[in-house]
């Protein structure tokens, strides 16, 4: 039996590489509050980014994406407004929602995945 917790760590981590190698500057990982957590906080092209990570080893439960809900994603802008006010940032600091979905060994990123408002 693998450990769940593990396994998501190292998605994560591959995460953070992938997007490093494709320029983004990471400012901060799993942020928590009581709304919900953010995996990975970072910079590309002047946008504050907010990336949800979702893994699916293969496809038999549906794919990465699909688990990017309404509620998982109100509970990301939620975060991320937070996120913004606690550490007294610009409103006019241009926000985006990115997604990193992993399937088995394939990664693909997803700018502007989704919206707040």
């Amino acid at each position: 039996m693998y450990n769940k917790r593990k396994l998501g760590a190292e998605q994560e981590e591959a995460a953070v590489k992938y997007l490093e190698q494709a320029g983004y500057r990471i400012i901060e990982r799993n942020f928590y509050t009581r709304a919900g957590e953010i995996d990975i906080i970072g910079y590309d092209e002047g946008y504050l980014v907010f990336i949800e990570v979702k893994f699916r080893s293969n496809a038999a439960f549906g794919f990465p994406g699909e688990a990017i809900d309404n509620r998982k994603r109100n509970s990301i802008i939620k975060t991320a407004e937070y996120y913004i006010y606690k550490n007294q940032l610009s409103m006019e600091q241009p926000i985006r929602f990115d997604a990193v979905l992993i399937l088995g060994g394939s990664i693909h990123l997803v700018k502007n995945a989704f919206q707040a408002g």
